[in-house]
């Protein structure tokens, strides 16, 4: 039936007087812009409730990659970066990337380990230590169980 639909779409064009082409060029991708600042992240594994984190990272991508091999390395079966955060390295660091600003993240994990299901676990970040670990538990705690911090880093 799409393909009908799909014919049907093609010859009107045709029969409107439109070129159809598959040979026009993509447009070109916009360059990538330098995402400035001190970045960290918080990786989890909910299988086995492993965490690895990083902070300190010139680059996203490499506070990703710390996180997730930190994760790993502690025993982390299904690893997954789950917030990535940065702060400042100069005042004037507005990248205009939309990335925000918020300089700490946390990782919150409830108090009691789930053996019949996955643990419940939250994580978010924040301007404050204390705002991200707040948001952490109150994601965790949606699953209404009790949740304690795990991890927080500050950049």
């Amino acid at each position: 039936m799409k393909s009908r639909r799909l014919a049907v779409l093609c010859m009107a064009l045709l029969w409107s007087g439109q070129v159809v082409s598959a040979d026009l060029a993509a447009p070109p991708e916009p360059e990538p812009k330098e995402e400035k600042g001190i970045w960290g992240a918080i990786a989890y594994s909910s299988i086995d409730t492993k965490h690895g984190f990083f902070w300190g990272a010139d680059k996203r991508q490499e506070a990703k990659d710390a996180a997730m091999k930190y994760c790993e390395n502690a025993g982390g079966k299904g690893c997954t970066v789950v917030t990535v955060f940065r702060n400042h390295r100069h005042w004037t660091d507005d990248d205009e990337t939309g990335f925000p600003y918020k300089h700490c993240g946390a990782l919150a994990v409830a108090r009691e380990k789930q053996s019949d299901r996955l643990t419940p676990w939250g994580a978010n970040s924040a301007e404050t230590r204390k705002d991200a670990e707040d948001l952490a538990l109150h994601a965790c705690e949606a699953a209404g169980t009790q949740c304690k911090i795990r991890e927080w880093v500050c950049t």
